[in-house]
Formats: structure tokens, sequence, C-alpha cells
């Protein structure tokens, strides 16, 4: 189970290194292994479009969810050499929830495919993963196999929006010697942060040509995490505004995710943000 904590982490695309975001956390105590499945289940993958392959080892009329859905699962994961990477069954596991576009390609697609209470098989190719470059230790090129049960769907909170503006707020940004650029959206008299603290936060994140890649306005829910514990550019840019403050961050790749970038974001990505700090521990 020492793996699980990367896998779970690092299946979504936003921005821990090595933590779990608050809108991803283990759920009740666990199974020590899957549940039954249908007796005439299928012995044949069916493959989408995309390449992915599934199959439903176990049927269900119940609610199927949505990308946009946070689900609820117990699963477990293997290579195609049969070497299980992570597993949420056994002793000491838990179900986890998280949402489910916030996830690999291959799961966010696959697990639409199932209803609440249903399980699914599925084999996802290394472009529905982690890639041609795999990820920690996931390897490159990497088809990944899941064994999932979905316990639960929940829709979504309704969006929120980030708060105002001061009216003064500056239109040009500062650029550090690192590289970073930011300017102030709201000032705060308020806490700073320093990379030894926990923060709490909303924020948004786009690329250069505006295309949006996560929001946790959009979640309905804030989320919290260690500072020396995500991008370059968020450790330091997160010190440069008080609590109950706004900032834009313009953060170069190699304060981000670097020459490689990571599922989700492309190679050598500048990343666009606004964060509100919302406390700071």
């Amino acid at each position: 189970m020492k793996f699980r904590s990367y896998f779970v982490a690092s299946m979504f695309c936003m921005l821990a290194v090595s933590s779990e975001s608050s809108f991803m956390h283990a759920a009740d105590k666990n199974a020590t292994e899957p549940g039954p499945a249908d007796k005439d289940a299928p012995k044949e993958f069916t493959a989408t479009k995309s390449g992915l392959k599934y199959r439903i080892l176990r049927q269900s009329k119940d609610v199927k969810p949505t990308e946009k859905d946070t689900v609820k699962v117990n699963y477990k994961g293997w290579l195609d050499s049969g070497k299980e990477f992570d597993s949420s069954y056994g002793k000491g596991g838990e179900p986890i929830e998280f949402p489910l576009n916030g996830v690999i390609a291959g799961w966010t697609e696959g697990m639409q495919l199932v209803g609440k209470g249903g399980m699914i098989e599925l084999e996802i190719p290394y472009q529905l993963g982690y890639g041609a470059s795999g990820s920690g230790p996931i390897p490159p090129k990497a088809t990944l196999h899941f064994i999932v049960e979905l316990l639960d769907v929940t829709p979504p909170p309704k969006p929120l929006e980030p708060g105002p503006v001061d009216k003064d707020a500056p239109e040009e940004f500062t650029t550090t010697k690192s590289g970073l650029k930011y300017r102030i959206r709201r000032k705060s008299d308020g806490k700073k942060p320093t990379a030894a603290n926990t923060v709490k936060v909303h924020y948004k994140g786009w690329f250069d040509d505006g295309k949006e890649f996560d929001s946790s306005y959009q979640r309905g829910q804030s989320i919290g995490f260690p500072l020396n514990g995500v991008i370059k550019g968020w450790t330091e840019g997160m010190q440069l505004v008080g609590e109950g403050g706004m900032i834009e961050l313009e953060v170069p790749f190699d304060l981000a995710y670097g020459e490689r970038g990571r599922p989700g974001i492309p190679p050598k990505s500048t990343l666009h943000f606004i964060v509100e700090l919302l406390e700071v521990k």
C-alpha cells in the first residue's frame, strides 16, 4: 500500500507533488477484496473509439456518473506483467472519493460506463494513462489494468465565483528573480504564509490560450495543502499575499511541470492562476 498515496495524488493533474488535495479523500473502512462478479459477466473486452477497453463484471441499473460528478470507489491496479501497483482493498485500505474530471482520461471515460453498485474492469492504453513518459513508478508507455467497484456517485456542488478585486489592483505584472510573474488582485493585511505553512485556497488555472484546466470554484470546494508540497511557482507566489487576499500568478514551465509536463499538462506549459488565500495554518 505504500504506493497508494503517490498513485491517488498523481491521478489529479492539479498542483500537488506528493500530497493529497482535500477534495480527494479516503472514505469508509474498506473491504478486503472485490465483491462478486455476475455469473454471466462477459469474458471479452469492448473497445471504445479512444482505445479504452472495458468489460462490465457486475451490472447495475443505478445512476451512472458524469464527468462532473464525484465518485467513491474501491479499486486495484496492475501492469501487463501482472504486477499489482496499487489497491484500496486489504488491511488498512480504504475507498477513495474524487471528481471524475480530475483523473487520468481512461478513468474519466471508463467510470461513466458503469452504474452505482456495479463493477468494471478497465484496460487503459498509455495515451489515456500516464503517456509516453510515465510518471513516478508508472513506467513509460505503460498499459494500466484496473478492477473498480463504483460505491457512490455525488453530483457536483453549485459552482462558485472568485471574490471581488480591488478597484486599484495593478494591471501590470511584477517579475521575481526566479521568473515568476504575479500581481496582487486583492490586498490584505492578513498573515502571509511561509513555505512551512499549510494553506487553504480557492483557485482556477488556465493555459496561455485561455483554456481552463482546473478550478476549485467549479467543484464548489476549496482545497488545503502544505505550501512546500506543490509546484515551485505556488510555493513562491503564495508567500506574496496575505490571508484573505487574492493573487494572479503566471508560472513558467520550469517553476511548474517542466519540459515533460504531466497528464493534462502539456510539456513546457506556462500556467496561469487566480488564487484566493482563505486561511494560513
